[in-house]
Order: structure tokens, then C-alpha cells, then sequence
């Protein structure tokens, strides 16, 4: 294995045997092979990738996609039918809840134990012990038997442990998310400093995690590594997957051409002209076209034609800056009748993080609205636009119809409309809020 490379999984398999019947297993021993009893389930089938030193990979995918028998493996508590794993150096995993303490043991018992797993002697622990009880401040709880542990204890006390042993690479299954605010910000904390020089394999429902931690994602589908490359790419794709998965394969149309007799007549014009250039800290935001043939999903009853941010007298706009009232005009036409469509939008952030957004959902329930097919329609969103750090963002869209927890995605567009930010004031934070005023005074 190349000297670079902290994981490498070649072709991996895991097949269980499983059986209708109980006396069916006996059965099967007393056959010696001589006829099946068994029905085969593959939880994974032919699964490869590499993952180098210091790299951060995530792990996405339904429940029983195979997700946890890939990491109980690559971890060697579980053996796999057939391909391969070869991993260097130290491995700390934080997988099921308390997996690997003994219920009966003490916090103080399982942490000696725990770590002589890890590959601590019992001198290394003692120095360090001290250390790990105060990460998982648990207080007076480290001395009584595991098994009366909440399981947000058990979190502090199995993280506590895995962040003390100096492993090389972190396997972090869903058990964080058990955890209160606190202690899941300090582990937070923790695992963005042990990134800048080790391996994580990040395990995770939120893709909003994924994108935010990771380098590249895994997208596990029934067993199978059905997509790999770019957080942001396996996320939409997991996505699609996902609503196509409730509501059956996407049927959207080829791109419908944007149709501009919805929009408010009027040439795009430099809302910095508007302003004068007294700094260089203004934030002015760049805005590009819509994006018709932006990558997309759906049932395809209705489609998106057009979006646009414009100023407030409709007028569009090539640029805007940040604290200004903008209005965000989503367009859109039915070709299906439509009962209570709903109309949302996310900004994102250059990573696919959504930074803010919002939908049409409670205008619906006090006016549910019907539209008859080839009918056209549009939602408008009035607001002040934040102040944006400099860098690239997208504006996603999309329109559904039913309610908030029960619908059906007709058109989901992702990065329908593109974003510039060229200067910004803000200092902290993913956006910077309007200040009404600001004072300091003496008193």
C-alpha cells in the first residue's frame, strides 16, 4: 500500500446468512453444505475506495445502506465475506453507543480498559486520565457502574477516551448526535484540530455536516458506494435519490427556457450607482443569469422557468450589496393542475451549506392557491440581504405541492442562480446582519 494512503478497502463484501426458522440452522450444520437453509442478504457488495493521511471522508446513506458494517470492518470488529481492508496506523472509533464498555465496570474501569484496547499501557492512561475525565465531565458518575449511564454519558465518557489515545484515524459513527449543545460544540472543537493532521471517516445523516467537515463523501445505497467525489455533488445526488425513493424516479422536463415576459420589464442595472463609494468594505454582490440548465429533479408537475433577484421597484438587478431590501422572483408553470403548490428557496455557500432560505408553506394555509395547467405563477420574497463574506454562493430553488411535512417535489433546482460577493465587512460568522445602530458610550 502506497506510503500515503491511511485506508484502502478493495472490493469488500459482507454477506449474512439469514434464516426463517431456527431449527433451520441447526439444519444447515447438520447438512455440512449438502443443501441451503439460509436466504443470503449482502448488507455490503464490492465496496472500494482509498482514503490518504489527513484526509476527511464522509460516509452518507439511508438506514441499513451498510454504513455501520462498513466502519465495524474497516475497525476489525467485524469480518468481511470477501475483498479486502489494509489501514495504517492507529485507529480510535466512536461507533455504536457504548460499544466496548462493560455495563457492570465503572466509568473509571472501562476508561483503563478502553484505552489498553486502543493500544494504551496502564501508565500512559494514568498520565492521561486526569485529562479525560475532565473532557467528559461527568463529575462523580466516573466511579459508578456504566450501566446506569444516560446516554449522553456514555457519549462523553467514549469520546473522552478516543480523543486522548494519539490514534491516526478517527472513525466517528451517528453516536455525537445523542450529545447535548456543549459538549457536541467541544467535540466539535476537538475534531477540527485532530483534522489538520489526521484521518477521519465521518459518519453521518446531516449532509450538511459532510459538507461542512469533509474533503469527499462516500454515498452508500443498499450496500453498494453508488457515489463518491466532491460533499457538495454526493449531497444532490443523495437528495434526488432520497425524495425519488418516496415519490418515484424524477420525470422533470428537458430545461424549459426562461421565460421572460413573467418579469418585470426593465434592464438590469448597478445598484452601486446608487451609493457612495466612501469604502472599500462596502459589500457588493455580484449577480450572474439564471441558470436554466442547472442540475435538477423532480416529478416534473410544474417547472421553474426563471429567478431573479431585483430591487424594489421590480426592477432586476446585476448587482446588489449587502443590507439592501431585494425581492427574490421565483417563476414558475404548471403542467399538471396543481392544488397548494409550495415555492422555497436556500442560499447556499460555495460548500453547499445553506446559510439562510425560506418557503411559501404558511402563505398556503391561509390562502392555498390552485393552478390549473399551463397556467404560470410565481412567489416573490421580499427582504434585506445580508452582508456576505467574500466568496462564491447560489441561490437553490424549488417548488413542491402538498404541505411542509407531506408534498411531492415537482422541480428541484440546485444553484439556479450564482453569487459573487467581492467585498465584505464582516468579520465573524457566515453572514453579517444589518445594524440598525450601533453606540459605545461612557457611563
Amino acid at each position: 500500500m502506497c506510503s500515503d494512503i491511511a485506508i484502502k478497502v478493495d472490493n469488500l463484501s459482507k454477506c449474512y446468512h439469514i434464516y426463517d426458522n431456527p431449527r433451520d440452522r441447526l439444519m444447515q450444520m447438520l447438512m455440512r453444505g449438502k443443501k441451503q437453509y439460509y436466504r443470503e442478504f449482502w448488507a455490503l457488495q464490492g465496496v472500494s475506495f482509498e482514503i490518504r493521511k489527513g484526509e476527511t471522508v464522509g460516509i452518507i446513506g439511508r438506514n441499513g445502506s451498510g454504513k455501520s458494517t462498513l466502519l465495524q470492518m474497516i475497525c476489525g470488529t467485524l469480518n468481511p465475506t470477501g475483498g479486502s481492508i489494509q489501514t495504517t496506523g492507529r485507529i480510535a472509533a466512536l461507533l455504536e453507543l457504548g460499544s466496548g464498555f462493560n455495563p457492570e465496570f465503572t466509568g473509571r474501569e472501562n476508561v483503563y480498559m478502553n484505552a489498553a484496547v486502543l493500544g494504551l499501557s496502564k501508565e500512559e492512561v494514568d498520565q492521561r486520565f486526569d485529562d479525560i475525565a475532565e473532557f467528559a465531565d461527568i463529575g462523580q458518575f466516573i466511579d459508578q457502574p456504566v450501566k446506569i449511564y444516560s446516554s449522553g454519558m456514555y457519549v462523553r465518557l467514549a469520546f473522552s477516551v478516543i480523543a486522548h489515545v494519539d490514534a491516526d484515524i478517527l472513525v466517528i459513527d451517528e453516536a455525537l448526535s445523542v450529545g447535548d449543545a456543549f459538549f457536541t460544540q467541544k467535540c466539535m472543537r476537538f475534531l477540527r484540530r485532530f483534522m489538520e493532521k489526521g484521518t477521519v471517516l465521518f459518519v453521518s445523516h446531516d449532509t450538511g455536516a459532510v459538507i461542512n467537515f469533509c474533503q469527499r463523501a462516500i454515498w452508500l445505497n443498499k450496500g453498494v458506494a453508488k457515489y463518491q467525489g466532491e460533499p457538495k455533488d454526493v449531497a444532490q445526488h443523495y437528495l434526488a435519490e432520497l425524495y425519488e425513493s418516496q415519490q418515484g424516479e424524477s420525470t422533470v422536463a428537458a430545461v424549459v427556457k426562461p421565460d421572460d415576459t413573467v418579469l418585470p420589464a426593465g434592464l438590469p442595472r448597478d445598484m452601486r450607482l446608487d451609493f457612495i463609494n466612501t469604502t472599500s468594505y462596502r459589500n457588493d454582490i455580484e449577480l450572474f443569469s439564471f441558470v436554466a440548465d442547472a442540475a435538477s429533479f423532480g416529478k416534473g408537475g410544474g417547472n421553474i422557468t426563471s429567478v431573479q433577484l431585483l430591487d424594489e421597484a421590480g426592477l432586476p438587478l446585476a448587482w446588489v450589496v449587502g443590507g439592501e431590501m431585494v425581492r427574490l422572483l421565483v417563476s414558475c408553470v404548471a403542467n399538471t393542475d396543481l392544488f397548494n403548490p409550495i415555492i422555497g428557496f436556500l442560499v447556499n455557500d460555495r460548500l453547499g451549506q445553506p446559510i439562510f432560505g425560506d418557503n411559501t408553506c404558511n402563505f398556503s394555509k391561509q390562502a392555498p392557491l390552485y393552478v390549473s395547467s399551463g397556467e404560470k405563477f410565481a412567489a416573490e420574497f421580499e427582504f434585506r440581504m445580508p452582508i456576505l463574506p467574500m466568496g462564491d454562493y447560489s441561490i437553490t430553488v424549488a417548488l413542491a405541492e402538498g404541505t411542509q411535512q407531506d408534498h411531492i417535489q415537482h422541480h428541484w433546482m440546485h444553484e439556479a442562480l450564482l453569487l459573487k460577493s467581492h467585498s465584505s465587512s464582516v468579520c465573524t460568522g457566515l453572514v453579517g446582519v444589518p445594524m440598525n445602530n450601533i453606540r459605545l458610550n461612557t457611563i
